[in-house]
């Protein structure tokens, strides 16, 4: 799900004001000493996140000093809509708050910036696209917005596209020939192909069509729950085969509806998805925001409303009847929690380490270079 549509118009902001320096994620009452110093030193990145829920106005100095505590390195954050200007606009945005908050925020147009926010202590912040309408009707704009620091694009969102199917159409025509030339644009100029919404055959051909590893950023596994924005075993194979990446959301898709999804529902994805895919293949594409997500009567409504106006159009998924995130996962320690959850099951501080982020952190140097 293009989490932009939920949490409204992103990056309409203004200047926030002065907030205490960044300190690590707070210790949980359950952390243990070693996954917190695993922590503080990991690169972590989640591979689809927005910084905040809202940009409607100047965030707060709570807010800021919440998110900056996070131990967050990096987040890659949709900026796409549907129209080429609404895109653009965005992209100005996002540098009006990098420069209006220098020493929280910082944009990663290229491999060594995810290093150097870690070392600064800031979040470095990944644009991509969801959508692909502004540039189906010219291509020639992959390469403006690769120039522009657009790094990740998908192809499809959850219906058909000029390139290819999404994971919504019952036809999973696969790629057409306009996606196949999109794919090997998109390697020729350092842009990783993401397919976390395509449908399963675009899926397959994008992974087999494109000569550099691919992204499927947040998605979960079909083998523990079957959903169309779920990904089979025999993608994440070859996935994995291929050297790619493949993030698992905290989206209610993780478990059949009515139930609401928690940390074990993602943890048995997680675990199943290394175990599919090796460790070096696989971490967390929450799908959400940094920001903790609280329920008001005004914001259920929202989404509520939001829920109504995707089934309408006809890009809302099945089960899309649930708030659009893990309630015991759900803030700024999300990732940390993860953490702890998977040293609780014995996985070694080297795979929890390539999980947090090193191998997102490590596809996207084979993708884009390692400058």
């Amino acid at each position: 799900m293009n989490r932009r549509e939920f949490h409204g118009s992103l990056f309409r902001l203004s200047a926030g004001a002065l907030i205490a320096p960044r300190l690590f994620a707070a210790a949980g009452p359950g952390d243990s000493p070693d996954v917190r110093e695993l922590y503080k030193r990991a690169v972590v990145i989640d591979s689809l996140c927005s910084p905040f829920q809202h940009f409607d106005a100047a965030p707060s100095p709570e807010l800021l000093g919440a998110v900056r505590q996070s131990g967050i390195t990096a987040i890659h954050c949709t900026v796409s809509e549907r129209t080429f200007d609404a895109t653009l606009g965005n992209l100005a945005s996002l540098e009006a708050l990098v420069e209006n908050h220098p020493d929280i925020f910082a944009i990663v147009r290229q491999h060594s910036h995810i290093s150097l926010a870690k070392q600064q202590g800031r979040i470095g912040i990944l644009p991509g696209f969801q959508d692909t309408e502004f540039f189906e009707e010219n291509p020639e704009r992959i390469d403006l917005f690769q120039k522009l620091g657009v790094r990740i694009m998908q192809l499809t969102y959850n219906n058909r596209s000029l390139f290819g199917d999404g994971c919504l159409e019952p036809g999973n025509a696969g790629l057409s020939k306009a996606g196949i030339a999109a794919v090997g644009k998109m390697n020729e100029i350092g842009v990783a192909v993401d397919l976390s919404h395509s449908g399963y055959r675009t899926t397959s051909e994008g992974i087999a069509a494109s000569v550099k590893p691919v992204l499927i950023s947040h998605s979960g596994c079909a083998a523990i729950y079957a959903h169309p924005r779920n990904k089979p075993d025999d993608i994440l194979k070859s996935l994995a085969d291929r050297g790619g990446y493949f993030g698992v959301y905290l989206m209610p898709y993780l478990v059949a509806s009515p139930t609401v999804p928690t940390r074990e529902h993602v943890l048995g994805h997680l675990t199943h998805a290394i175990n599919v895919c090796g460790a070096d293949h696989v971490g967390i594409g929450s799908d959400g925001s940094i920001e903790k997500v609280v329920l008001t009567p005004a914001q259920k409504s929202d989404f509520d409303a939001d829920i109504a106006r995707r089934k309408k159009l006809g890009i809302g998924a099945p089960g899309e009847d649930r708030y659009p995130y893990v309630p015991d996962l759900d803030g700024p320690d999300h990732m940390r929690i993860i953490a702890e959850e998977l040293s609780r099951r014995g996985q070694p501080s080297s795979v929890i380490e390539k999980v947090l982020g090193r191998n997102l952190e490590r596809v996207l140097g084979e993708i884009w270079g390692t400058a």
